[in-house]
């Protein structure tokens, strides 16, 4: 799944999504990096391997982005929180998504771990969850307000589900969100765009890896 975008044409196709979203992404803001927190949202062997049970080629093709954004963070001792998401060997906590879904990711498999290429270090946090929001039953939210966070970066997949909620839910909670066009993947293209173009009217500001980049460094 999540064919539409490789590494070639990542560029050019991020130009397309945020021409087509343009008239709805108005909001933009510039990041205040001493209050901001990058978020790496269940970047799993799950997803992000080829071998991995529901590979997004997509999700494999942002690597890099994430990647690089991890590591200006950190050599600017700005937190990067992961979120993994997981469910008990014997579906104790599926619920409704054991329903929808059917498969779960199994907490403890390989597939539940963080790709190997942005593994988080010893000490930087990592979220369990087990729903869409990085906030629903977790303690997200209190590791940003001890942090004094204001500015929320997010990334990794789905852009759709996992990505989408949380962005909806920071909002909700007066945090000022930074979605990455090009640091965000889905299954397919149109689910994507869709995504984009309703945070960009309601809830984020939609841009890319190289202009937080350049927020950085100003």
């Amino acid at each position: 799944m999540g064919a539409y975008v490789t590494g070639e044409n990542l560029q050019d196709k991020t130009g397309q999504w945020l021409e087509i979203i343009a008239r709805f992404n108005v909001h933009k803001m510039e990041l205040n990096p001493h209050r901001s927190a990058l978020l790496v949202i269940d970047m799993q062997n799950y997803f992000i391997e080829p071998s991995g049970h529901l590979y997004l080629q997509g999700g494999n093709t942002i690597v890099p982005n994430i990647k690089q954004l991890i590591e200006r963070f950190r050599d600017s001792g700005i937190p990067v929180i992961y979120t993994r998401h997981g469910h008990h060997p014997d579906r104790l906590d599926v619920g409704f998504m054991g329903w929808w879904w059917g498969d779960m990711i199994r907490e403890g498999s390989p597939e539940s771990e963080i790709f190997k290429e942005i593994t988080p270090l010893p000490g930087e946090k990592v979220i369990h969850k087990h729903r869409y929001s990085a906030f629903y039953n977790t303690d997200l939210e209190t590791i940003l307000r001890c942090g004094k966070v204001e500015d929320l970066v997010i990334t990794g997949v789905m852009t759709n589900l996992c990505c989408e909620t949380t962005a909806r839910a920071a909002y909700m909670r007066d945090y000022r969100v930074f979605f990455l066009a090009d640091a965000t993947a889905a299954a397919t293209e149109e689910m994507h765009i869709a995504s984009l173009t309703n945070l960009g009217f309601g809830f984020a500001y939609i841009t890319t890896t190289a202009d937080i980049l350049d927020m950085m460094n100003k």
